[in-house]
């Protein structure tokens, strides 16, 4: 592939595929179905996830998944920096809208799984993270809370369930006083919300730190080098040395010459002391 197909490519997934993503993903996460009607019902984002979505961007931006200052500088034009803003904003609507995806719309679960996600978000801002690791996390995350929601709580709150799930709902609707609220939809709506959490995971590995390549991969290696643990570091530094320990010794008259040059090197410098010595003199 030339230069100018791969430049073309990367333009086409940054202005148009990217935002297409996450706007599909803005879309369908407040996309329900009535469970009686079988109409599509859209659910608002509540203002927690509003505030988790502004979490999960600090968190992009500190495990580097995004440099801002790569996405948005005075170096590129105008629009250029408008679209990127644009795919950014695209961006947390959409982790707003994933996040409402996997989320229950009421009672005591709807306030045990934002604190969930509240106290594992608010954790992570002082973990160490590079976009790898912040993207498996991120999956894991997200596949557990849908898990919770789309596969256990709809089963046991289902009312076309046996006796066995009626009889635990009940339970636990009188081991919470009655606050354990939960709005069932029907089944298509777990396959909606798993596409869509499918798109917002892709849209993640396709985004890159930054828009363009960097030029300079010695600054992209020593920022990956600062990210790493610090067992992973001294990792590092062992094999750098053990490859400095390995590398094949001269030969015989390179090292001869540069013994030469060292000699003359410092003949010269006798030579100049000399001269300002006669000349104080």
């Amino acid at each position: 592939m030339n230069p100018v197909q791969r430049s073309r490519n990367r333009a086409l997934m940054r202005f148009v595929l990217l935002p297409m993503i996450f706007l599909t993903v803005a879309l369908l996460g407040g996309l329900r179905i009535d469970i009686d009607t079988h109409a599509f019902i859209f659910i608002p984002p509540p203002l927690i996830t509003l505030i988790l979505s502004v979490l999960l961007m600090i968190l992009f931006v500190r495990g580097h998944a995004i440099e801002l200052r790569r996405w948005v500088t005075s170096e590129q034009p105008t629009l250029t920096n408008i679209s990127h803003v644009l795919t950014l904003l695209t961006l947390y609507f959409a982790s707003a809208q994933a996040l409402n995806s996997v989320l229950p719309e009421r009672g005591l679960i709807f306030w045990l799984f934002s604190f969930f996600f509240l106290w594992t978000l608010w954790n992570n801002q002082f973990s160490n993270f590079d976009a790898r690791r912040l993207l498996r996390s991120l999956a894991v995350l997200f596949g557990t809370a849908f898990f919770l929601k789309h596969m256990f709580l709809a089963s046991l709150f289902s009312p076309e369930g046996g006796w066995a799930k009626k009889v635990a709902g009940f339970l636990l609707e009188v081991g919470t006083l009655g606050t354990l609220d939960y709005q069932v939809f029907a089944p298509a709506t777990g396959y909606i919300s798993f596409f869509t959490l499918a798109l917002y995971v892709g849209g993640l590995i396709l985004l890159t730190p930054s828009p363009e390549p960097e030029e300079g991969s010695a600054f992209a290696l020593l920022r990956a080098y600062q990210n790493l643990p610090p067992l992973e570091r001294m990792a590092v530094r062992a094999s750098i040395a053990g490859m400095q320990d390995n590398q094949p010794a001269l030969p015989q008259e390179v090292s001869m010459e540069t013994e030469t040059i060292e000699i003359k090197g410092e003949l010269v410098e006798a030579e100049s002391e000399e001269t300002q010595g006669r000349m104080q003199n």
